[in-house]
């Protein structure tokens, strides 16, 4: 009787985490280079506007789009980028990805590591097919991701953390090693500064700091790319 309550509160978490999901619309392009932004809750909050702002600082004429859905793993996002061909649709020069959290829920979006990594594989597979109409290839940037704070409940539990730890960024640094992707470590940020995140989302001045992270590991790509350099 007691598997069958936890099986039905799982189903009804699923459920409602389906109902509450909500896919990025494709915004009009501006012609300038496009910097997508790829992942989940983290990266559909605030940090992809933060990270504009900080580049229009710079001088840097670019476009930023947000692609982050609140929820996916990495399966899921695989089946948004099929069904929505943003990247596709987008051409974007660089695609900040960053995913995981999600598959080390204690629910039904907990992914076992080796499909993780297929499914890790299968993205960064199909970015890699895009040719944008001026011949290039998107350039992935590729994030660990950040640990789960102890007193994280709901989704997360004990073994989830550890698989933070031992699992995903573990595969995450290999696959960027393997494949000579510029990797971001996330993780090192917030395990350095852990009040920048008092649950699986950053603080504000946490997302101030991703973006800020982000924007030290794109700027000598920007810088080195004739067309999003600096205005006169």
């Amino acid at each position: 009787m007691k598997s069958l309550w936890r099986t039905l509160v799982l189903l009804v978490l699923h459920l409602l985490s389906l109902a509450c999901r909500r896919e990025p619309a494709m915004p009009a392009l501006t012609g300038r280079p496009v910097i997508l932004c790829a992942g989940d809750s983290i990266t559909a909050d605030i940090y992809p506007r933060l990270l504009k702002e900080m580049l229009e600082r710079d001088g840097l004429r670019v476009q930023v789009i947000n692609a982050g859905v609140k929820g996916d793993n990495t399966a899921e996002y695989l089946g948004f980028l099929e069904r929505s061909r943003i990247v596709e649709r987008s051409e974007p020069k660089w695609v900040l990805l960053q995913l995981g959290t999600n598959d080390v829920r204690s629910d039904s979006h907990d992914t076992p590591l080796p499909r993780f990594r297929r499914n890790l594989e299968a993205i960064l597979d199909r970015i890699g097919r895009q040719r944008n109409r001026d011949g290039s290839t998107p350039q992935v940037l590729l994030a660990t991701v950040p640990p789960v704070p102890k007193d994280v409940r709901w989704h997360f539990n004990a073994a989830a953390r550890a698989r933070v730890e031992a699992e995903i960024n573990p595969t995450i640094r290999a696959v960027a090693r393997e494949r000579g992707l510029v990797l971001a470590d996330h993780h090192a940020l917030f395990a350095a500064r852990p009040e920048l995140l008092p649950d699986v989302h950053p603080s504000p001045e946490g997302y101030r700091e991703l973006a800020a992270a982000w924007r030290r590991v794109l700027l000598p790509l920007l810088k080195a790319a004739p067309a999003s350099g600096a205005r006169p």
